[in-house]
């Protein structure tokens, strides 16, 4: 396997430690000699949580740090991805660190990091073997087109899950994970998903204001992802159509599901959560200015989609990633007696900023959901991110077709399938950038 040395993605926590995170470590270290004793313990007899990473670019190895920061119990256990380079480069860096990185990362020592080159898994079905591996708990960073594959076969061996959002990127997909969650809850296993907002205490308490009437009724609002452009792999003469699409997968709406599914989600999710659960439909546009190159596959640079909820509220969604332009990302949420922003702040008939700790929510969601299984009372969020990531679906269908969709014929009734013929390096599917009024809604 040859390395590469791909610009690190992962998140860096602050280093500061909040009183909420030391009370939670010192717990996690007290309660290591018990762990065969507590209700639905992770391994059986063991004192060590084994984690499985499916999908090791920055995302993956970024939340295998976080998970490794949540709880002293952890230990990295195996590690797939497609291409064996990801592999190499996760297994180099979680096992020697970087101390030479902007903000360093320490090494792990043997006692967090157990990957022997046995349990270093590649090509298409590696998510099959880290699963197959022993271990307790898998984190799935794959590109989101594999997501309901890998959670599915995960739920299906009796494991539990921290799924990355998106949870898919079609209609077929997002009722897929509706089914797993249903299955998870049967076997009592938790699934969370990487939307840290829902983690985040500044975002609880906002919510918890919102839904006790701080604001009024909601009658509106927007929400907004506005930022810069993102990275590109390139193209290498010994990769086949397959591989460089999956390489750069951001571009390709099979894979990714376009930026409003793979990144805005998380604005549409806390709109979702401040509404109470999906819109009823949804009527947007969007296109390609900026990012106009074929290396772009068939990805849109914006989005603006009105999305309407069941009360009659309509909010208005932003997306966009485009070079030299600027930036927002945040929610609005608009009531009859005043206004709400999602990350901590109340103007209006009631005034309120949230002052308490701010510890980081990539973090404290991997806290959440060990603490959760330990309880006894696994987390399962798999309908509402898979709610979630179908508003966002429905949202790119009707900027793609320029239909106005329910969210209930998208949920019941389509067809939309992106899974390609076969998954082998080869044949990709083909580029077809959207043209409204000329793609066909299914």
């Amino acid at each position: 396997m040859s390395p590469t040395n791909p610009k690190s993605e992962i998140e860096n926590p602050k280093s500061n430690i909040t009183r909420r995170a030391f009370i939670g470590t010192a717990a996690a270290l007290g309660a290591i000699p018990l762990m065969s004793r507590l209700p639905a313990a992770f391994a059986a007899g063991s004192d060590r949580i084994k984690v499985g990473v499916i999908g090791t670019g920055g995302r993956g190895t970024g939340a295998m740090r976080n998970c490794l920061k949540a709880d002293p119990s952890v230990q990295v256990w195996a590690l797939g991805d497609i291409f064996p380079d990801r592999v190499e480069s996760a297994f180099k860096g979680l096992r020697d660190g970087n101390p030479n990185a902007r903000n360093p990362v320490a090494p792990l020592d043997a006692s967090r990091f157990a990957v022997t080159k046995e349990r270093c898994f590649s090509g298409f079905d590696a998510y099959k073997h880290v699963i197959a591996s022993g271990v307790d708990l898998v984190i799935l960073a794959a590109p989101p087109h594999f997501r309901p594959l890998h959670l599915e076969a995960a739920i299906q061996a009796g494991k539990h899950v921290f799924a990355e959002k998106p949870v898919a990127v079609d209609a077929v997909g997002a009722r897929k994970v509706l089914s797993v969650g249903e299955l998870a809850a049967q076997k009592k296993l938790a699934i969370v998903a990487g939307t840290q907002r829902r983690h985040a205490p500044s975002y609880i308490e906002t919510m918890r204001r919102i839904h006790d009437g701080a604001i009024g009724d909601l009658v509106g609002g927007q929400c907004y992802w506005l930022q810069q452009g993102l990275w590109h792999r390139g193209r290498q003469p010994e990769w086949s159509e397959m591989e460089y699409q999956i390489r750069n997968w951001l571009y390709f709406t099979w894979l990714s599901g376009d930026h409003i599914v793979e990144q805005h989600v998380h604005n549409i999710d806390v709109m979702n959560w401040a509404f109470g659960g999906p819109p009823v439909k949804a009527l947007g546009m969007g296109g390609r200015q900026a990012r106009t190159d074929p290396k772009y596959g068939d990805a849109y640079d914006h989005f603006s989609i009105e999305f309407e909820y069941a009360n009659g509220a309509r909010i208005q969604s932003f997306c966009r990633q485009t070079p030299n332009t600027q930036g927002r990302v945040n929610e609005r949420i608009v009531g009859t007696k005043g206004v709400a922003m999602g990350d901590g702040r109340i103007t209006g008939a009631t005034t309120w900023k949230y002052d308490g700790d701010t510890p980081n929510a990539f973090q404290i969601e991997h806290e959440d959901l060990i603490k959760s299984i330990r309880d006894g009372n696994p987390l399962n969020e798999a309908k509402r991110i898979a709610e979630s990531t179908l508003t966002a679906i429905l949202g790119r269908t009707s900027a793609y077709t320029g239909k106005e969709i329910n969210f209930a014929w998208m949920l019941g009734a389509s067809k939309q399938d992106l899974t390609p013929p076969k998954y082998e390096f080869g044949d990709a599917p083909p580029v077809e950038i959207p043209i409204p009024g000329v793609t066909p809604l299914v």
